[in-house]
């Protein structure tokens, strides 16, 4: 069994690889039980946040390592929070602080124009100098709500409404959310190009 370090210390995200993870084998351990921490995400896109992330946690660890860097897009703030969805209220922000900023932000916008959707990039690197990280992604289309709904998931998940299930995303069941989300998307690609590059 192959032991990758999944270069994150989100523990709701560590719980969502893990599961989409079972059946493949695959060991993955979270970049905290080797004591990494969290690296300063400078890149101006998502991939360039993905692969600072998996390259110091291949660095750190000597294990070839999975990152993923994902946030939530919102047409009516032209793409905005994007990469700064975990910050959008400030660098110690947490999922509450963020969702009413994005309230706030979107106050008077009508239903139809509230259209998002959350993006995830996802990179594995072999080692820390890896000169060809495995890129896939994955994206999620859904609409903002006016007020949060559901206590499951994390993040954005509450105002996250899925018009093809009639229900936010934090009312989902963790094993229908992990067949339909962003991250679901993205690790399910990024296995593929994993086992072509294997065979």
């Amino acid at each position: 069994m192959e032991k990758i370090v999944l270069a994150s210390n989100n523990a709701g995200k560590v719980k969502e690889i893990h599961s989409l993870l079972k059946g493949f084998d695959i060991d993955v351990v979270s970049q905290s039980e080797f004591d990494v921490d969290s690296v300063a995400e400078t890149g101006l896109t998502f991939v360039e946040n993905a692969i600072i992330k998996a390259r110091y946690a291949a660095l750190k660890t000597g294990l070839p390592a999975i990152a993923d860097d994902s946030g939530i897009e919102v047409d009516a703030l032209n793409g905005a929070p994007g990469i700064y969805s975990a910050r959008f209220s400030g660098e110690d922000a947490n999922a509450k602080d963020n969702n009413k900023k994005l309230l706030e932000s979107l106050k008077g916008i009508p239903e139809e124009q509230r259209t998002a959707r959350y993006q995830c990039v996802m990179v594995f690197m072999r080692h820390a100098a890896d000169p060809t990280p495995i890129i896939a992604t994955g994206s999620w289309e859904g609409i903002i709500l006016e007020s949060a709904k559901g206590s499951g998931g994390f993040g954005y998940d509450p105002l996250f409404y899925i018009p093809t299930h009639q229900c936010s995303a934090a009312e989902l069941t963790a094993e229908l959310k992990n067949k339909l989300s962003h991250r679901a998307k993205a690790l399910i690609s990024l296995l593929h190009k994993l086992q072509e590059s294997a065979l």
